[in-house]
């Protein structure tokens, strides 16, 4: 049987439609997220509590001038300089390590429901950043004195880090992860972990106090360009490092034995996915305490638009996470102005409703 060139000889466009290609289209969605963040972030700076800003003020920052004689002018500096555009930038870069955490932790688990607010790392890194917060004028001065004002920073890591191996060594057997047990793992460390937290609580003085709850609701109100400074340059390098790891996640879709024969280190990419999630997850915890669910959705939305392929999927959810965590927090700012709405409380009311969503479809459940 002869086959004629018209039965071989396929163009390239629909070659792509055949075989399912999205690369075209995810290049295009990066593109697009860009030009998106770039006008939130200006909206956001743009609006808040006391008003719109004077357009005139963010020239005069822009071009770092300061002028004397105009008080009101000088006001609105200010507000935009040292209060806005920290908050909009920790916003920006909290929202992008947690979507970017949770798409690393979903492509190392393979499964979508996995979620450093699920399973218990931001928990463990609370708890980290909880015990130098109460004790740091006591038994961790020492600490406060190696580390200073990085020393939450460092005590939410090494929570993270702690808590996600451990979750990794009783999740898996036999170089084979076990979704449920970790899920249930991470449940009991969150468990242990609040019951931790209330101890120190119960031991914390007003100061510890009001700095315990204001992470522990989820803020970024508290931004300060000091902070950026600190947190800024740990959660930098993991969005920098993070693409490395595309290749590896996307082989370990295939199983790990798969990805073992495509030349992947599993064992090594494991590890540096564990370093990664901690490093971004604490970082993001010590300086805005416990804000849920961005890890969860950002991800999933991106694979339903652009597909699964992290050499896109992580730099997505970097742009998108940032995108909806600086959104949800100009909603925060106006929503009860001049009072402030917790961020953390509207991505729970927004993440918990699409979690469970994820749920009943994986399951087969309908609603309707």
């Amino acid at each position: 049987m002869t086959l004629t060139s018209s039965a071989v000889d396929v163009s390239p466009v629909r070659r792509r439609r055949i075989e399912g290609d999205r690369a075209p289209r995810a290049r295009v969605a990066l593109v697009l997220l860009a030009a998106c963040l770039a006008l939130v972030m200006l909206g956001a700076v743009s609006i808040g509590s006391t008003g719109w800003a004077n357009g005139e003020a963010l020239r005069l920052i822009l071009s770092g001038e300061r002028p004397t004689d105009n008080p009101l002018l000088l006001r609105d500096i200010i507000v935009l300089a040292d209060i806005r555009m920290p908050r909009v930038i920790m916003a920006a870069l909290i929202g992008a390590s947690l979507a970017v955490s949770g798409a690393v932790m979903q492509g190392l688990f393979r499964n979508p429901l996995a979620d450093p607010g699920i399973v218990g790392v931001s928990a463990g890194a609370g708890l980290g950043a909880a015990l130098m917060i109460v004790l740091g004028g006591g038994v961790l001065a020492p600490v406060i004195g190696l580390f200073g004002n990085h020393a939450v920073s460092v005590a939410a890591f090494l929570g993270g880090l702690a808590s996600t191996m451990l979750l990794y060594r009783i999740g898996t057997r036999g170089g084979s992860t076990n979704i449920a047990t970790m899920l249930l793992a991470g449940i009991a460390l969150g468990a242990l972990a609040g019951a931790a937290l209330g101890l120190l609580v119960f031991v914390a003085d007003d100061r510890a106090l009001r700095d315990l709850s204001f992470w522990g609701l989820g803020s970024v109100a508290g931004a300060t360009w000091d902070k950026i400074l600190t947190a800024g340059p740990v959660i930098a390098l993991v969005l920098l490092l993070s693409p490395l790891l595309a290749r590896a996640l996307n082989a370990l879709v295939l199983g790990e034995a798969a990805a073992g024969h495509l030349g992947v280190n599993v064992q090594r990419q494991k590890r540096l996915a564990i370093v990664t999630v901690a490093a971004a997850t604490g970082a993001s915890v010590a300086v805005s305490g416990g804000i849920g669910f961005v890890g969860i959705v950002v991800p999933h939305l991106l694979r339903l638009t652009i597909g699964p392929d992290h050499r896109y999927l992580l730099p997505g959810c970097a742009l998108l996470g940032a995108i909806m965590l600086i959104a949800a927090d100009t909603v925060a700012r106006i929503i009860v102005a001049p009072a402030e709405l917790p961020i953390g409380i509207l991505t729970a009311l927004a993440g918990a409703p699409f979690f469970l969503w994820i749920l009943l479809t994986r399951r087969g459940f309908s609603l309707g």
